[in-house]
């Protein structure tokens, strides 16, 4: 499992990687810079407290243990 830290906009977003890919991180912030003038996107972001990527799927996980999949292949 890699640890690693992403930055969107202003915030930085702790990411647990347990593909252990590179890859996969490249493709998660090409998906955050698609996903940058997504009004509603950037309203949910705010509300993260970590990212997991399993797979070739990002699950964002909020601090009220609600989770969004977003497929990052």
């Amino acid at each position: 499992m890699q640890a690693n830290t992403i930055r969107f906009k202003n915030k930085s977003i702790p990411v647990m990687n347990f593909t252990h890919k590179r890859s996969q991180m490249a493709l998660l912030s090409t998906k955050l810079k698609e996903y940058e003038l997504h009004f509603e996107f950037r309203r949910k972001l705010k509300m993260i407290s970590m990212i997991e990527i399993i797979g070739d799927v990002a699950i964002f996980k909020y601090n009220d243990g609600t989770k969004l999949y977003l497929e990052v292949s």
